[in-house]
């Protein structure tokens, strides 16, 4: 202020700024009082400082009353409602805390850290929790949470400050969150607080500080062994341009007037409360250029006022700076600090990746941060919780003097630490096997174990007290029943659909007819009367469906369209074959038995006597309890299913999947209708545990090794790994063999087509040969159709003045014959056909 005073006065002609200056101890009833005896006595027009809002307020109230205008370095954690109408002649020269609590908030959730403890000196009134209700509430929208709270009363009061902090500190020793966020505290306590906490080895590689303004404006005015204790953390500072002309010339100014009255020090800075003083001063020098001494309108003019300062944008609304705040977040390494970056409400990049790995940590940990937890060691292992014992022991068991449970369970604990960049130290501890899975997540809750590893089902009341990992497995409830085998006299014609079965009876009989059409004319076995013949087409076709015809095909042609009938032969014989095998080894389940069934009937169920299914059965399902037996071996199910002391039993999917894997022949099981969250390992709330394990799981399970594990622990018997427990098997439909039907049929259209050419063309030379010893009447359309139809049946040709005989034409012996040859149409007529005369 006195280099501001000074600056201002040398270079105005109009104007002699007097600063009167009192010291207020930071105490408010001090300030109230030396505010009160300088307007009374000295007369003064405007009143600057006040670094507390508890001391600006009470300032505020007597300037008000006196008309006198106040000029605060200091602002509310919260802004008051109708601030500008109590205090009218107010200036806060300050933003409010708002955007500090969500730049810590944003940290917290950038560095994945759910759990803090918060610390703060509280004012001699004990009113200043502001700051608390802030951070709470921004923590909570990123998902994070305060763990405790530490209260310190105001420094003055304290008798033994160092006994006092070291007694506090104390009650963080048994938590488990690191990470901790100091919000206000006098030079004085952080001194003592960092000291103590150095100490206390609160300091250490898994831990992680936060400090606010209140605490990092005061380090450009500490010695630097203060600033070494607090080696480390990390520091939210008001940003403003130290870069520019105007403040070089005030920084030569301060330290020059600073050397004369602390020579031993030289390496001090001004802070952001002597930015805003100059900064104070100038707009008080500005306002009173236009106006005169006694003018009313000095507040409106400085209300009025817009430069950029010192200490940033000097703009005002109601009453207070009118600017979104920029932040700066510095590290304090060695005996200084460096500032990171900085961080305003805007910011939308992860602030973790934008500090990177420039950020050195407690205990000198540069580019790994710090899990914010109390961290396993060899002293003091990470507490595991396992079952002791659980109806399928292949999940978890304690065998007989052993020192730790196997299982599949434990072998994927192992798995999901040898993911970890860190190493967990621990130690299993045996569950009692009376307390239920609901008691082992409480003992997580309660901090009896670090952690539960086991077959613990993901619950929504369970998460209300425990974080659980993702998923190892999916889980559901399922019905198992006795299964047995279908009985039905028609189920050999199961296999095909009705519409298959017609289609194929159909191309059968096409088949059939198109085998005698080919063969009957040239081929001894297809002769003889037309039953004759159709039998034995009839009986060729069948028996080729069993490949067990004996009769011989002259025709090539008709060979062709054998070829493609057995094709089709084979393809359905196969094809039946397999669905009907599939239908007499299947296992069916008796249709009538589901839940509602059981209800009616009041048949009796099973269900594991640690499970949380008993409650759901009777809570949600409506179950009566009578109704429910409970077990605590996977044997015990099969004993009581064999004496019919249960109809049914309940069990989760994962149970399902081993106990029928060992038991297929003789249950089944339903479709899973209830769902539940998969079963998992829990973790205390906000444990970073979580998080990392989550991320191992679905490493595993992307890469195959949770199969392998699976297959190695949960895999079914031989007999049962290619068992089918659906309880439905589809016929097959014609859409599976239209491809097959319709190439068969087009090769036999195609075949009778070319054969049918054949003959016609034959005729028709036949005809043009002995067309000049036809009367007029044989030369008729009716005459020609007779002896075209006879031609096609019997192969004669009725040549006039000749006696018909029944004769092979020659050019169907061609066709039928394993030699193709020509013939001329004289030697037909010459040699194949005798003439007879007209009658």
């Amino acid at each position: 202020m006195e280099i501001a005073v000074q600056e201002l006065n040398s270079k105005s002609q109009h104007q002699n700024l007097s600063l009167i200056i009192r010291d207020t101890q930071r105490d408010p009833l001090i300030a109230a009082k030396a505010a009160k005896e300088l307007i009374e006595e000295k007369k003064v027009k405007v009143i600057v400082g006040m670094e507390t809002w508890e001391e600006a307020a009470l300032v505020a109230d007597i300037g008000s009353r006196a008309q006198v205008l106040v000029l605060s370095f200091a602002a509310p954690a919260i802004r008051p409602p109708l601030a500008s109408r109590r205090w009218p002649f107010l200036i806060r020269m300050a933003n409010h805390d708002a955007a500090q609590m969500e730049c810590i908030a944003d940290l917290a959730l950038s560095y994945r850290w759910k759990r803090v403890i918060v610390m703060y000196e509280d004012d001699t009134y004990g009113g200043d929790n502001g700051k608390f209700t802030l951070l709470s509430e921004a923590l909570q929208n990123f998902g994070s949470k305060v763990e405790f709270l530490l209260v310190f009363p105001p420094f003055s009061l304290l008798s033994d400050p160092e006994s006092y902090v070291h007694e506090e500190l104390m009650k963080v020793l048994d938590l488990q969150s690191r990470v901790f966020i100091v919000l206000q505290s006098s030079l004085s306590l952080t001194t003592h607080l960092f000291r103590e906490a150095k100490k206390m080895e609160l300091m250490g590689r898994d831990t992680a500080w936060i400090v606010t303004d209140s605490v990092t404006s005061n380090l450009n005015s500490v010695d630097s062994s203060v600033i070494s204790s607090m080696e480390g953390n990390l520091g939210i500072m008001n940003y403003y341009h130290h870069n520019t002309s105007s403040y070089n010339n005030f920084y030569a100014q301060f330290r020059q007037s600073f050397r004369l009255e602390y020579p031993e020090d030289n390496d001090l800075y001004p802070g952001i409360h002597a930015l805003r003083a100059y900064d104070g001063i100038r707009i008080i020098s500005q306002a009173l250029e236009n106006v005169n001494d006694n003018s009313s309108n000095l507040l409106k003019n400085i209300s009025g006022s817009n430069f950029t300062g010192l200490s940033g944008a000097m703009r005002f609304k109601a009453g207070e700076l009118f600017s979104t705040p920029t932040l700066r977040i510095v590290n304090v390494v060695g005996k200084e600090y460096k500032e990171l970056d900085f961080w305003n409400a805007n910011f939308s990049e992860e602030i973790a990746k934008v500090l990177g790995k420039k950020v050195m940590w407690p205990g000198n940990l540069l580019g790994t941060v710090p899990k914010g937890w109390a961290m396993p060691t060899n002293a003091t292992p990470m507490i595991i919780g396992v079952p002791n014992r659980t109806s399928f022991d292949k999940f978890v068991k304690f065998e007989a003097n052993a020192t730790e449970p196997v299982g599949f369970c434990i072998d994927l604990f192992y798995m999901v630490l040898a993911q970890l960049d860190y190493a967990i130290p621990h130690k299993f501890v045996e569950h009692n096997y009376r307390g239920s899975y609901d008691d082992l997540v409480y003992k997580v809750y309660n901090k009896t174990y670090d952690a539960a590893v086991g077959d613990v089902t993901v619950l929504a009341n369970r998460t209300n007290y425990v974080d659980f990992a993702q998923p190892y497995a999916e889980s559901g409830l399922s019905l198992i029943v006795p299964s047995k085998y279908e009985d039905s006299l028609w189920l050999f014609m199961k296999p095909f659909s009705i519409e298959l079965w017609v289609v194929s009876g159909a191309i059968f009989i096409y088949t059939m007819l198109i085998v005698w059409f080919l063969e009957h004319r040239s081929n001894p076995e297809f002769r003889g009367p037309l039953k004759a013949q159709i039998s034995s087409a009839l009986w060729f076709t069948f028996s080729s469906v069993f490949f067990a015809h004996g009769e011989r095909v002259y025709s090539h042609i008709t060979r062709v369209v054998v070829i493609g009938w057995l094709f089709v032969v084979f393809i359905l014989s196969s094809s039946y074959t397999a669905s009907l095998s599939s239908l007499l080894t299947i296992r069916r389940l008796e249709s009538n038995l589901d839940i509602s069934s059981i209800q009616q009937r009041g048949l009796q169920v099973g269900v594991d006597d640690d499970s949380f299914i008993r409650n759901y059965l009777i809570n949600v399902l409506n179950f009566k309890s009578e109704n429910i037996k409970t077990f605590n071996r996977d044997s015990s199910y099969t004993s009581y299913f064999k004496n019919n002391s249960i109809a049914a039993a309940f069990l989760e999917l994962p149970y399902e999947k081993l106990f029928l894997g060992q038991h297929c022949q003789e249950y089944t099981a339903t479709t899973r209708t209830y769902r539940y969250g998969g079963l998992s390992f829990a973790f205390p709330k906000g444990s970073p545990f979580k998080a990392d394990f989550s991320r191992a799981i679905l490493n595993l399970s992307e890469n195959g090794d949770l199969k392998k594990l699976e297959e190695k622990w949960l895999a079914p018997l031989r007999e049962c790994s290619t068992n089918v427990t659906d309880s439905g098997v589809e016929s097959l439909s014609l859409h599976s063999f239209w491809g097959i039907y319709l190439m068969c049929g087009a090769t036999s259209a195609i075949c009778v087509l070319l054969y049918l050419i054949h003959l016609l063309r034959t005729f028709l030379r036949l005809q043009q040969v002995h067309e000049a010893s036809m009367t007029p009447s044989q030369k008729s359309v009716w005459k020609k159709t007779v002896r075209l139809a006879r031609y096609l049946y019997y192969g004669e040709f009725e040549i006039p003045g000749r006696y018909p005989t029944m004769a092979q034409a020659p050019v169907i012996d061609e066709w039928g014959s394993s030699k193709w040859e020509y013939a001329s149409p004289d030697e037909i007529s010459e040699n194949h056909h005798h003439i007879s005369s007209p009658a």
